[in-house]
């Protein structure tokens, strides 16, 4: 009850302060039993995803302790989504373990793959923990990017959140008890062609331009940063 009181006031809201489109929703529209793998730039970004498809049930969410520091509002909407802390480089299996096994009785549950955000706004290698879960609940793996006009959040841009098609982790040669090295680098690279493909259909030249652009200048900047640094 609180997570739809909580979701609604909040999607009333966040549309008034951001022009949010969804892409390809109706490809999750009442499935269960999934992984959803967005790319990651913003400690906001499933705030995005979540109210994104805010009518379907009500899915968990792994993310990190970081998440619950930002500000106490945000702490309050992340715990009522169902936001899960993550202590990383803690050993928190129990946390992931818990995880699995409400996947495996119908639940949704999203991982953001890469681990930490991106600085540039661009996807990073994704690790391997989305794809052992799915594996291990038998889930269906669902790709997803968040795509910000402004290539970050900010007031009144526009926020694209593209859902991919559902596919079964038997597909990737995930559903074994083992999890091959190959049958990890296979579905990674299908996850890293799935966002860059998502990205290419839902940007014009223009906005590819500026991000181009964008990265251009913060790898110039880190390239001065660390010279002056190596000068020290």
């Amino acid at each position: 009850m609180a997570y739809r009181i909580v979701a609604t006031v909040l999607w009333v809201v966040w549309h008034l302060l951001f022009r949010i489109k969804a892409v390809g929703k109706e490809k999750i529209k009442g499935i269960r039993r999934y992984v959803l793998c967005p790319n990651h730039i913003s400690a906001v970004d499933p705030l995005f995803i979540v109210l994104s498809r805010v009518w379907e049930p009500q899915m968990l969410v792994i993310g990190k302790e970081e998440l619950f520091q930002i500000h106490p509002f945000i702490s309050a909407f992340f715990k009522a989504m169902g936001v899960i802390p993550v202590h990383r480089g803690k050993g928190d299996t129990q946390v992931i373990d818990q995880a699995i096994n409400d996947v495996k009785k119908g639940k949704g549950l999203l991982i953001f793959p890469e681990g930490t955000r991106s600085k540039t706004g661009f996807p990073a290698k994704p690790k391997s923990g989305a794809f052992v879960v799915a594996g291990a609940a038998k889930a269906d793996l669902v790709a997803c990017r968040v795509i910000y006009e402004a290539g970050k959040p900010k007031l009144f841009s526009k926020v694209t959140v593209v859902f991919g098609e559902p596919v079964p982790c038997e597909q990737l040669g995930l559903d074994g008890a083992e999890k091959s090295a190959q049958a990890l680098r296979n579905a990674k690279s299908w996850l890293q062609q799935q966002w860059e493909t998502m990205y290419l259909e839902n940007t014009t030249e223009q906005q590819r331009l500026k991000d181009r652009q964008r990265i251009e200048m913060l790898e110039k900047k880190q390239g001065q940063e660390e010279q002056q640094d190596g000068n020290h």
